[in-house]
């Protein structure tokens, strides 16, 4: 039954959307744009792999083939070190695409290390040969030991993709800059030049500037992350232009900047054009989900991160009987795009987390109804834009707590529930400023009076959100909880904020997210289901 409303979802939201009234702070928008004052809606038009303003590659790097180092599908075998020592040998090359054929193979057998299988390099493409049957599927067979015992989350990605090296302060920031501005003034710009990848950061507890952070709501005492150590923000950005000691960022900034909370610019250590795709990646969780429970529970099969990485990817991939399947951390301009969780319901599906800035999650189709559905997690996460996706009633879209901040939720099909954000109760609230809901389908029984600062509950605290053409069940929200509530129970124009950002900002829209929205409505990966 739930599959058939995720369905019936995705259809009725594009003739609702026909009857639709263009929207008022959509005009807000564009006059804010075409005016250069600032908007009510953040920019989110940047978001994805290079800025969504291109597709993602088919690239033709050299081939290192997996069974020509040592890899045997279906039989059962360890291809752990093999898998290892293609990845070597790509690295070494400087690129290269590692190619797993049709078939079966296994990891981290009881044979194998407990190792993480890492990739530092950049220009480096996992590729298989599908993720349906007959495809390529990378099997996980035992989890790996939590890195802590005692923490239940500290279980680490099977895979990790990431740069190595830390990054190091360049400058201090010496002007204020008003949110969707794009000049940053600092004290000395001589180690940045046009290109390069910088972080714009600040960890500052000063009472005021909490105090802009949260709307004017008092914080928790046990917010002890926020109270005490303070509002952080980790934005990730690249450089169009220096000019003495102006920086001119290609991507808008989503906060405002006033010099006197001690803001600074470091570098981003980062890797580039790194991507997974055409693979079905399957673990062994088979258990029945109880959160919390354990460490096997809440991260036992966790399957892939990428880390530390711009103008990278993931798609067309599927997850099945995982705990945790994908996370995407500290990275900018980054698309996963094209992903199925299915099989048995673990903990999380995908997120953007570790203060990534600009990721695009798209077309994620959750048919288990994981414990948290595509969303983001902490680090002071930025500008994610999760686009066209669905998942089932009883679940709702992830908000892990640690200050993520100015998430767009787009033309997405799903529940609402106000016990599936996640996160400590040291690190609240849920979410910060700027949580935008466009055209939210919800499925399931309507909510009367719906809140996201419930005075009841020490859980579930998400700063006043923009809600825009939400409908589909019949939910009211307590308005006093909410920056701006337009068109509660009808959708709007346009269709989807994001596609109209876009077209805005580059005066047409790229061929690929046409050709995405067809795939997206023939597909029928739900009704084979």
């Amino acid at each position: 039954m739930a599959i058939k409303r995720i369905i019936l979802g995705l259809i009725t939201i594009s003739s609702l959307s026909l009857q639709a009234q263009e929207s008022t702070i959509w005009q807000d928008f564009k006059t804010a744009k075409s005016t250069g004052v600032t908007p009510v809606l953040p920019d989110f038009s940047y978001a994805g792999y290079r800025y969504s303003e291109e597709a993602i590659p088919t690239v033709n790097y050299k081939v290192f083939d997996v069974t020509s180092f040592g890899a045997v599908p279906n039989d059962n075998l360890s291809d752990k070190k093999a898998f290892i020592r293609a990845i070597a040998a790509a690295e070494a090359n400087g690129e290269g695409i590692i190619y797993f054929p049709k078939g079966r193979y296994v990891f981290n057998t009881g044979n194998d290390d407990q190792e993480v299988i890492r990739i530092s390099g950049s220009k480096i493409v996992l590729r298989g040969e599908g993720r349906g049957n007959g495809g390529t599927v990378l099997f996980f067979d035992k989890d790996l030991p939590p890195a802590n015992p005692l923490e239940m989350w500290s279980v680490p990605m099977a895979i990790n993709i990431g740069a190595k090296g830390a990054n190091k302060k360049l400058a201090d920031v010496t002007a204020n800059a008003p949110r969707e501005s794009h000049i940053i003034e600092v004290n000395n710009a001589s180690k940045i030049k046009a290109g390069d990848w910088i972080i714009l950061g600040v960890i500052n507890n000063s009472p005021e500037l909490i105090d802009y952070d949260l709307r004017g709501i008092k914080p928790d005492t046990s917010w002890t992350s926020l109270v005490k150590k303070g509002v952080q923000v980790n934005e990730r950005h690249q450089v169009a232009k220096v000019n003495g000691n102006k920086l001119t960022l290609v991507e808008p900034i989503h906060y405002d900047v006033q010099a006197k909370h001690h803001w600074t610019i470091l570098s981003f250590v980062h890797l580039s054009e790194v991507g997974v795709e055409n693979i079905a990646f399957e673990g062994n969780w088979l258990k029945k989900f109880v959160h919390h429970r354990s460490a096997q529970d809440d991260s036992g099969w966790s399957i892939l991160s990428l880390n530390k990485s711009v103008n990278s990817w993931v798609r067309n991939c599927s997850f099945r009987n995982v705990n945790n399947g994908l996370t995407i951390g500290a990275s900018a301009a980054c698309t996963a795009i094209d992903l199925v969780f299915e099989g048995n319901m673990g903990h999380n599906s995908v997120d953007a987390a570790g203060g990534s800035t600009g990721v695009l999650l798209a077309n994620i189709t959750d048919l288990t109804g994981m414990h948290h559905a595509v969303g983001v997690g902490g680090g002071s996460t930025t500008a994610t834009v999760i686009w066209r996706s669905s998942y089932p009633e009883n679940t709702c879209f992830e908000s892990h707590s640690s200050q993520p901040r100015c998430t767009l939720l787009d033309q997405v099909t799903g529940g609402l529930s106000d016990g599936r954000a996640g996160g400590a109760i040291f690190n609240m609230p849920n979410h910060g400023r700027n949580l935008v809901l466009w055209n939210y389908k919800q499925l399931g029984a309507a909510r009367k009076n719906f809140e996201f600062w419930p005075a009841k509950s020490i859980w579930w605290k998400i700063v006043p959100p923009i809600i825009v053409g939400y409908h589909g069940a019949g939910t009211t929200f307590n308005k006093d909880q909410v920056q701006v509530l337009e068109s509660l129970g009808k959708a709007v124009q346009p269709e989807s904020l994001f596609e109209a950002q876009l077209e805005l900002r580059l005066g047409k829209l790229p061929e690929w997210i046409a050709e995405e929205k067809k795939k997206i409505k023939a597909q029928d990966i739900l009704a084979e289901k």
